[in-house]
């Protein structure tokens, strides 16, 4: 059974194989995890899983503590920082495995297995065949020690099994899925090393959490055929078993499990992107578990409000739409200053200096990603293009009223609010009239911010020559810029 845990004790953990850059499903489970370790006032672990040597270059170890580190989730214990229960990568740990190899070994509940993959994959097609669930069927079950000693003379080298009871059934709560039952005459031993000695998923992983006191399991659905198996081999080591969640997998728009292997966004091409963390922090903890909150939330309110027993077992299916409201929660939850510094990267040199705050100020409520900022500073202090609903507006437009506009902008010293309301009277225009050719000959768009946030940004000599040109606009070629 798993062990129960109190709010003063929950010890929970991410541990993720760096095989290649984080994507957003096992981002959601570290952030689940994360969540529910800092709700109770526990401890988070990082773990790294890296006995796939082939495919964990030191390029994706450090993308993977940047990218965790960013998003906004810290860590107690972990490869970076040590702690009590270390170390905390696969490979610097196979010398306690060993042991428990060992154990296994002498007490008859493991055994060697000499059976080639040609053996095996042969065994799975006449098992599926005949319409059963593969399984491994137990050939090195009973061998000898003259027959492993033949075996090893001629050079193979033997895969180590967990040696499953044949009869019986195991029962496993799980938090999010309630109570799962698994006749282990189905489970087939399975391989807990493997033949070139490096240990197999099913036993570190376990004897892992076992070792670091790990309490709570939180991840996908995929590794639900999995915990039977862990389980099986923590009790078998008389070790404690942590109790575990599996979390329903987030899905693409493709209606497919996100995958690192199949191109799915990670968190690292959606920083990139100009995303914020907190925007993905809000999107991901609500895809698949409630909150009774429907605003945006920093990370302690995300924690505060985050219950076990609110996690759903739909799957999460990602929505683009539904993260750019989230980012733009995000953007507007920020202080001027903040907002400029996540744009100032990529608008340094496009602001004039002294106008960074305005410029922020009047845009902000406009902008999801930092390329958007570019083009209102384009618009601003450049020469935009104008769209084509904006030459629809300035088309038609007498030449009358703009050299009006530009007489009254001159007489207003540039003050936006003497200027339209000079505008009026002596244009006889009003309302949509007046504001949508305006809009469109000083900005190239009829959407955006408030024209007396912008106007003192792009200046009277500015306004002017874009108001001269509207007036020339029915001669020019709709794509001629201001």
């Amino acid at each position: 059974m798993a062990q129960y845990y109190t709010t003063m004790n929950l010890k929970s953990r991410f541990a993720p194989s760096p095989t290649g850059y984080l994507h957003l499903g096992n981002a959601r489970t570290a952030l689940f995890a994360w969540l529910a370790a800092r709700a109770a006032g526990g401890t988070f672990i990082l773990r790294l899983e890296d006995t796939d040597q082939t495919r964990s270059p030191e390029i994706y170890e450090r993308a993977l503590l940047e990218d965790l580190r960013w998003f906004g989730i810290d860590w107690d214990e972990g490869p970076d920082r040590g702690g009590d229960h270390g170390p905390y990568r696969q490979m610097e740990r196979l010398a306690v495995y060993a042991q428990y190899y060992a154990h296994l070994q002498a007490s008859g509940q493991a055994y060697a297995c000499y059976c080639s993959a040609d053996d095996l994959a042969a065994e799975r097609a006449v098992q599926r065949s005949a319409g059963k669930s593969p399984r491994y069927g137990g050939r090195c079950r009973h061998l000898g020690a003259a027959a492993r000693a033949e075996r090893e003379a001629a050079g193979l080298l033997p895969t180590l099994r967990f040696r499953v009871p044949d009869q019986g059934t195991l029962t496993v709560p799980d938090l999010v899925w309630g109570e799962r039952h698994y006749a282990l005459a189905d489970l087939g031993d399975f391989v807990i090393r493997r033949s070139d000695g490096s240990p197999a998923f099913f036993f570190a992983n376990a004897v892992d959490d076992a070792l670091m006191e790990v309490n709570l399991v939180l991840r996908g659905e995929d590794h639900l055929t999995n915990t039977p198996r862990q389980i099986l081999i923590l009790q078998a080591l008389g070790l404690p078993v942590p109790a575990y969640g599996h979390l329903p997998l987030l899905l693409g728009a493709d209606g497919q499990p996100l995958s690192k292997r199949y191109g799915a966004a990670s968190l690292r091409d959606l920083r990139k992107d100009g995303y914020l963390a907190a925007a993905l922090r809000n999107y991901l903890a609500r895809l698949g578990h409630h909150y009774s909150a429907t605003g945006f939330l920093d990370s302690g309110a995300l924690a505060q409000g985050f219950a076990l027993n609110q996690i759903s077992r739909a799957p999460g299916h990602f929505d683009m739409v539904q993260l750019q409201h989230w980012q733009h929660e995000a953007v507007q939850s920020l202080d001027e200053t903040a907002v400029w510094d996540w744009l100032a990267p990529l608008l340094r040199g496009k602001v004039p200096v002294g106008l960074e705050m305005p410029f922020v100020a009047a845009v902000r409520a406009n902008i999801l990603l930092p390329g958007d900022a570019l083009d209102w500073a384009e618009r601003c202090f450049g020469a935009p293009a104008l769209a084509a609903d904006a030459v629809e507006a300035i088309i038609g437009v007498s030449p009358e009223f703009w050299s009006v506009a530009q007489a009254t902008l001159q007489a207003s010293g540039g003050d936006y609010r003497n200027w339209t309301k000079a505008l009026q009277q002596a244009s006889g225009h009003r309302g949509k009239a007046l504001f949508m050719p305006l809009r469109a000959a000083l900005t190239g768009l009829t959407h955006g911010p408030e024209l007396a946030a912008l106007l003192p940004l792009i200046g009277e000599e500015r306004a002017l020559a874009r108001l001269h040109a509207a007036a020339q606009r029915p001669s020019m070629p709709a794509e001629t810029t201001l």
